[in-house]
């Protein structure tokens, strides 16, 4: 028997592959799936199932073109309904796969159709458990997300019952296996680690340690953060399905010399992205494009800051195309037009103009704060990061919100701005948004809070960890 956990740190997101006896299948894969058909490949398997735990929230998954190209069976939970041919799995339904079996445990809470995956190995012994977004290490699902008609106290409510009901009487050994790791949105306060076991979250996680109802809903309801827009129509997309992502790529995949991109930059409602990164985005970038580095976490905050179905053209490094194309298709972004052939380069090498972001290291940052009167420093962290430690005075506009204007109208640009986030990556997209909404009058500050707070004579604030 094989188990594989197949983790990409960008989206937070765990895909997991098992084998046994030429036998495979794939729990929550992306949506692309090259890399399962490699895996079936090394491991001399035929992948039979493709078991998903829900309709995810932040990412498409890859069922769709992984079922076309092995001839799988979809398989989803009790409640589940798509627009496309699945299995839907009734509540303790055994899939055989050669010589163990997997159990669907119908687990409602996160979602109506949210269910995990009981790995019994060779011996009939319950093993693993693919526990999707119903149990993170250290939290557990929000409920906020997909309500299908349901309040988020009455999904918690169904979260409770799963959890004490279903997963809390299993193996304390057993392994858990969740969709997510730290980072993602699709909790509050996921650990570090990307699994456990059962009965180490039982004594660290308090969702399992909280033993009364009512106080259970309150706990998970209580301090959620806004959920990103993208999340609902990502879940919208794989329940009613999508173009194959193949057909995505060769539509997308056109370079452009630089007149034609200037052509396309003339299209209406166009959004120009530049991914490269947030060092070389300072140097210099083509007026009014968005940064996103495709070092972070790009297609998270593309999900956040871009419109969909809207015509995208792309400035990356060269060779970078693919990758960044296939990035965003990750999270639904099927509309991308063309990128610029050369990178920016050769925009430069044809004369055209272009813009910088002005970048301090914290040491100046210091030394300006006593004498710029003018001085606004804009901190575009989250909320509880804010919350937790600041620079004394500064102004808290998380980064995904700055897309609205009606949050930008008390800055003008005759302040000057100074702009951070925790290590410089979400500072010079907010830099670029900024410049986007007519405010140039900006510092970006190179390392971020991270590095400003070892500068003794900048005051911070130290005030409460919300996350607890």
């Amino acid at each position: 028997m094989l188990v594989k956990q197949m983790y990409t740190g960008c989206l937070s997101e765990a895909a997991y592959f098992i084998a046994s006896e030429g036998e495979a299948a794939v729990i929550d894969p992306l949506r692309d799936t090259e890399a399962y058909l490699e895996m079936a490949a090394e491991t001399g398997t035929v992948i039979r199932y493709i078991f998903e735990t829900h309709f995810h929230a932040d990412f498409v998954s890859g069922h769709l073109d992984l079922a076309e190209k092995t001839g799988a069976q979809i398989v989803f939970g009790p409640q589940a309904a798509t627009e496309y041919r699945v299995h839907i799995a009734q509540d303790g339904e055994i899939f055989q796969l050669g010589n163990v079996q997997l159990q669907l445990l119908h687990t409602p809470g996160h979602t109506i159709e949210s269910s995990c995956y009981l790995l019994y190995d060779e011996a009939g012994k319950p093993c693993c458990l693919f526990t999707g977004d119903t149990l993170f290490v250290g939290d557990v699902g929000r409920p906020d997300l997909s309500s299908g008609g349901f309040t988020a106290e009455e999904l918690a409510g169904y979260l409770y019952d799963s959890l004490h009901q279903k997963i809390k009487p299993l193996p304390d050994e057993l392994i858990i296996y969740p969709a997510h790791g730290p980072g993602s949105a699709c909790g509050k306060q996921i650990g570090k680690e990307t699994f456990s076991t059962l009965g180490e979250q039982k004594q660290s996680n308090y969702a399992l340690l909280t033993e009364d109802k009512q106080e259970f809903i309150e706990k998970v309801t209580q301090g959620l953060p806004q959920a990103p827009a993208y999340f609902h129509i990502n879940a919208r997309i794989n329940q009613k399905g999508y173009e194959q992502l193949h057909q995505v790529l060769e539509r997308s995949m056109v370079g452009l010399s630089v007149e034609e991109f200037k052509q396309q930059m003339r299209r209406e409602r166009v959004v120009c992205v530049d991914s490269r990164s947030p060092e070389a985005f300072v140097e210099g970038f083509i007026p009014g494009f968005l940064n996103i580095g495709l070092r972070g976490r790009f297609a998270e905050w593309a999900g956040r800051l871009l419109p969909y179905h809207q015509p995208i053209l792309l400035v990356t490094d060269p060779g970078k195309e693919l990758e960044t194309i296939t990035r965003l298709a990750r999270v639904g972004f099927d509309s991308v037009v063309g990128y610029l052939q050369g990178g920016f380069a050769s925009w430069l090498n044809a004369g055209e103009p272009r813009d910088m972001i002005i970048s301090v290291d914290p040491e100046e940052f210091a030394l300006d704060i006593p004498y710029d009167q003018r001085m606004i420093i804009l901190d575009v962290r989250h909320e509880a990061e804010h919350a937790q430690a600041h620079v004394r005075g500064a102004i808290n506009i998380p980064l995904e919100e700055m897309r609205d204007p009606i949050n930008l109208m008390h800055l003008e640009d005759h302040h000057n701005l100074y702009v951070h986030c925790e290590t410089g990556y979400r500072s010079v997209i907010a830099c670029s948004l900024l410049k986007q909404q007519g405010l140039h009058n900006l510092r970006n500050i190179a390392g971020g809070f991270r590095e400003i707070r070892n500068q003794p004579q900048i005051e911070i604030v130290e005030e409460r960890n919300v996350l607890n």
